[in-house]
């Protein structure tokens, strides 16, 4: 029912309503739509045509909407790429259906009025504005937390005293992990295979010492 075209032009509508009524140049709409440069191209040329965008030349150039986001619906934007077909009469032709469709084209002509009920209540600012939802065509922030005072620790001097280790990180194979040493009063910072050798190490000599007690 939505083809690749009409899905695209939506992208560049909703990228460039992003831009708070900035430029948006063909390079940033592709780069962020995801579409190819050359087929957004000739689509940019065509929203142009139908007057949804405008394009601005110069050196701060770029399309913006003739539209305000709040008064340009999705049904705008689809029936100026793609028109929907209703089903009026029989596709297959049958003289004795005529305009009385049959219980298929029927319900199929009844989605298209329920879709298009809905995409002309609905305008480019509610889907930008929708509560609850992601950001269209972006990715979610993710964020992380660092723990400044291990880089401030190890920017320090060296000192002779005992570091608590972190109850609760995770920690993958490649991080370091600090243990009390068990042949020295000191602490060192051992890699997980390591760790597991000075462990063997230490269980050997203490069953050495144990037999020759």
């Amino acid at each position: 029912m939505i083809s690749q075209t009409v899905e695209y032009a939506l992208r560049a509508i909703v990228t460039i309503a992003q831009h708070d009524g900035l430029p948006c140049t063909a390079q940033q709409i592709s780069k962020l739509t995801q579409v190819p440069a050359p087929y957004l191209s000739k689509l940019m040329q065509g929203l142009v045509r139908t007057g949804l965008v405008k394009s601005q030349r110069g050196l701060h150039g770029g399309f913006i909407l003739n539209k305000k986001p709040s008064e340009l619906t999705v049904w705008e934007v689809v029936d100026a790429v793609e028109p929907f077909q209703r089903i009026i009469e029989c596709p297959l032709g049958i003289k004795s259906h005529g305009s009385k469709l049959c219980p298929l084209h029927r319900r199929l002509d009844r989605a298209m009025v329920t879709v298009e009920e809905q995409f002309r209540d609905t305008t480019i600012a509610d889907v930008l504005a929708e509560p609850g939802s992601v950001t269209p065509l972006c990715e979610e922030t993710k964020v992380m937390t660092i723990d400044t005072s291990l880089t401030s620790k190890k920017a320090k001097p060296t000192q002779h005293k005992k570091q608590q280790p972190s109850q609760n990180k995770k920690e993958s194979t490649r991080c370091k992990v600090s243990i009390r040493s068990l042949f020295r009063g000191e602490w060192v910072s051992l890699s997980p295979h390591g760790l597991w050798q000075r462990l063997f190490l230490w269980l050997a000599n203490w069953v050495l010492y144990q037999g020759r007690r």
